[in-house]
């Protein structure tokens, strides 16, 4: 097997590892926890039960009786009489997580009436990655030609500007930004709605334009905050390139400047500036919890937020795996990417 061969099989081993040590932690974290929650919910649920039923009884004590004979009947059969950390428990639990077999919720459905945590999630999924995707695309454009722009005109202005807004705008977290934008274009001037989630079905024809149109105001203020500092990072390493003696030659030979500026400074500057991308749109699903949460944008990261605080563990549980694959894999395709292109890598 060749050097790439090698490389790619280190880096799956590396993505396994990743994954199976953040699910076990989650577990680990959330498994006392998740064992009172499901013990509790199988009793209330026999409970019900007794009280719909038209089973006499002829005291409390007897009755009570019966409760508890069912409930430590379906403790066992939901395999509760042992705890967490036993290994069969945690066997079954890792395995099944790791093939997406994440159980029911007992709180939330899909839109299509569905307590699968699997179908939760895979709903919200593509919403999040519209959101996050999009604003991260943008911010990269804005960025780099931006960025490219103050570099070339190094100490100007321009560039102090630039670099102020950069400061200005990553000293403010975007949740609080989010707030004041509500308060802005929702409340005062009533531009925009002040929550992000539409209100035409998802099986109804308007739905995609009215999900766009209630996007607008979290894509804009995530623009608004990332851009600035994007650029001056950008700018960062594009001024550094241009101080290079192949610059000097080229610039001596009369090329003119917008080419050199945009097709080979800009160009040398690419592999540090896509793998900060790729970072930055895999993060971007973490701090997705609360800028969702403040928009309330139907994505992951709002489901995360009520998950939380109803303490649905199966949801907890699926949020961070899934999370966790999404920032694992985008990791892996940078450093196949660098491992195809860049010889140096391939024998590391």
């Amino acid at each position: 097997m060749g050097g790439f061969g090698r490389f790619v099989l280190k880096r799956s081993a590396n993505m396994l590892i990743v994954l199976f040590a953040t699910l076990v932690l989650t577990i680990a974290l959330l498994g006392p926890t998740m064992d009172r929650i499901l013990t509790n919910a199988a009793r209330v649920a026999i409970v019900e039960q007794v009280s719909q039923s038209k089973i006499k009884f002829q005291n409390s004590q007897e009755r009570q009786h019966y409760i508890d004979e069912r409930t430590q009947f379906q403790i066992k059969n939901l395999g509760l009489d042992e705890p967490w950390y036993s290994p069969k428990r945690f066997t079954n639990t890792v395995l099944k997580v790791m093939t997406l077999d994440l159980g029911r919720s007992n709180f939330f459905t899909s839109d299509s009436g569905s307590s699968d945590v699997r179908d939760i999630i895979l709903e919200r999924v593509p919403k999040t990655v519209l959101l996050f995707t999009t604003s991260t695309l943008i911010i990269t454009i804005i960025g780099l030609y931006l960025g490219a722009f103050v570099a070339n005109k190094s100490g100007s202005v321009l560039d102090r500007l630039n670099s102020a807004f950069a400061v200005f705008s990553g000293s403010f977290p975007t949740w609080w930004v989010g707030i004041l934008m509500i308060f802005a274009f929702a409340f005062t001037y009533h531009i925009f709605p002040s929550s992000a989630t539409p209100l035409t079905a998802p099986s109804e024809p308007g739905y995609i334009p009215d999900l766009l149109y209630h996007m607008l105001l979290p894509l804009i203020t995530i623009v608004l905050v990332g851009f600035g500092s994007w650029a001056y990072f950008v700018r960062y390493f594009v001024v550094g390139i241009l101080g290079e003696d192949y610059i000097a030659a080229k610039r001596a030979a009369g090329v003119q400047e917008r080419k050199i500026l945009y097709s080979h400074a800009l160009k040398n500057a690419a592999p540090p500036i896509v793998t900060v991308v790729a970072l930055s749109l895999a993060g971007s699903f973490g701090g997705a919890i609360t800028v969702e949460a403040v928009f309330g944008w139907p994505g992951m990261g709002s489901l995360y937020y009520s998950a939380i605080g109803f303490l649905d563990i199966p949801i907890i549980i699926g949020l961070t795996y899934v999370s966790t694959v999404i920032f694992v894999l985008t990791i892996f395709v940078v450093d196949i990417i660098y491992a195809y292109f860049d010889p140096r890598v391939k024998v590391e």
